[in-house]
């Protein structure tokens, strides 16, 4: 899934983004970068991202 459907999708994800220093808010890739995708470009590791993504979905 894109970031960008992502956020749109569970919006309380953008506070992730933000604290790593994600430049995908807005970003005209975040409609075709996945969240490894973004990981990659942006150095930050996957595991770790995803398991505060699903926190973040969790509430």
């Amino acid at each position: 899934m894109p970031v960008d459907e992502m956020m749109r999708r569970w919006p309380m994800t953008i506070r992730v983004m933000i604290r790593h220093r994600m430049l995908c808010v807005g970003c005209p890739f975040g409609t075709l970068h996945t969240v490894a995708d973004a990981c990659r470009e942006h150095e930050i590791s996957e595991e770790d991202f995803v398991l505060e993504l699903e926190a973040a979905m969790a509430g």
